[in-house]
């Protein structure tokens, strides 16, 4: 059985709001720059398609997965 204490930690840390602190938002826009730059290759080089927008849901949800690495962990 899981410890509940651990589990509860974990779950605090998942659920609680975490406001950036001095460095985070230039790693956030880092971030989001270089998303933009592959999403637009993407676009550039597929076309309209369920599989383009796939893509380009992927990578939005990479993105989000990394600002909640750097606003939990940082």
């Amino acid at each position: 059985m899981a410890n509940t204490a651990l589990l509860s930690d974990d779950l605090i840390q998942r659920f609680t709001y975490h406001p950036p602190v001095a460095g985070q938002t230039v790693l956030y826009e880092a971030l989001r720059g270089m998303a933009l730059e592959f999403a637009s290759s993407i676009v550039a080089a597929t076309p309209p398609s369920r599989e383009q927008s796939l893509a380009i849901t992927a990578l939005e949800e990479a993105v989000f997965w990394a600002n909640a690495a750097i606003a939990r962990r940082s």
